[in-house]
């Protein structure tokens, strides 16, 4: 490995060198061997949320011998106190989770309740791809976008609670698009399919992959999509002209790329990340993974690390105009 030349200088260096290479070694994947992990899953037990989650921790846990994964909810404040709890956990890559991407509107507006930067945190990788669909009831007796959009009495539309995704989304909609749309908030988990079964409400905006089962057996219609390569549902932006709709419509088009997402706290040792990388590359891509998400009907495109970092990047990055938009949106929920 050296040249014999400076045999004695190098004997010297090697000596100094040689105690340090254990510790090097335990770096990175060995580290694991014998940790726990714990994988903060910012909602509820329960929904896809939950149940994405503890798929991809029990295969990272395959992929990294020795360790042990813990699943942990923490619910609350539209996945705010389980994110805020995992920024600020020590960023030994010990403690890992996901959470609503949703909380990209938060940091746009300034919310005051985050204590994370989403641009700082150690991103690990996004399961899923999932568009936005805008989902009416077929007792509502809508067909399409465009009958949505004329109607002369406001409906209403299922969301979850203050600062989720869904509120957001369902509020820059209505006053972006000038929808007849009713906010109606504190449907969690499955609680906005129930709602419309029982008639409370007739529509929601939300992932297509959640919706897609109450759409197949014809109890409801997707009218427009948000994001995906889908051709079966017509693509919202190609339906609207002004300007600032199809800029909210293109932001939120961002969060539908990089959806079901996995990160850890800031700092994270690059060696250690590598390892958590590499693991979850392996478990998304894992045959029985694949096979196991399919029956969960669960949507899987993966993307890892620094694609998904850049990703995040991207949709942080708007104009003042549609920050000073979120802004406001959020301000009035």
């Amino acid at each position: 490995m050296f040249e014999k030349a400076c045999l004695a200088g190098v004997a010297g260096t090697l000596m100094v060198a040689l105690p340090v290479l254990p510790a090097a070694a335990e770096e990175g994947k060995d580290f694991f061997d014998g940790k726990t992990i714990t994988y903060i899953v910012a909602t509820a037990p329960g929904g896809v949320y939950d149940t994405n989650g503890r798929l991809v921790a029990q295969y990272m846990q395959k992929y990294l011998p020795g360790s042990t994964f813990v699943v942990q909810n923490m619910p609350g404040a539209g996945h705010l106190i389980g994110t805020n709890y995992l920024y600020g956990s020590d960023p030994d890559g010990l403690t890992l989770g996901t959470f609503n991407t949703g909380l990209i509107y938060g940091q746009l507006g300034g919310d005051p309740n985050i204590k994370f930067d989403l641009t700082k945190m150690s991103w690990i990788g996004k399961v899923a791809s999932d568009p936005r669909v805008i989902l009416v009831t077929k007792a509502s007796g809508i067909e399409s976008f465009e009958q949505l959009r004329n109607l002369k009495e406001p409906i209403k539309f299922a969301t979850a609670g203050t600062g989720s995704a869904s509120m957001i989304e369902a509020t820059m909609f209505a006053k972006a698009l000038k929808l007849p749309i009713q906010v109606v908030s504190g449907y969690n988990g499955n609680e906005d399919e129930l709602a419309m079964r029982r008639g409370e409400v007739q529509g929601v905006i939300g992932s297509r992959s959640e919706f897609q089962s109450f759409v197949d057996e014809g109890a409801g219609r997707f009218i427009a999509q948000v994001g995906g390569e889908d051709s079966d549902v017509p693509q919202l932006s190609s339906m609207i002209d002004d300007p600032q709709g199809k800029r909210v419509v293109d932001l939120i088009a961002a969060q539908a790329r990089i959806s079901r997402l996995s990160a850890g706290p800031a700092g994270i040792p690059e060696d250690r990340l590598q390892a958590l990388r590499d693991a979850y590359a392996s478990a998304t891509s894992d045959p029985e993974f694949l096979t196991r998400a399919e029956a969960l009907e669960l949507p899987v495109t993966p993307e890892v690390g620094e694609t998904v970092a850049a990703s995040v990047g991207r949709a942080l990055d708007q104009p003042p105009e549609i920050v000073e938009f979120v802004r406001e949106t959020i301000k009035r929920d």
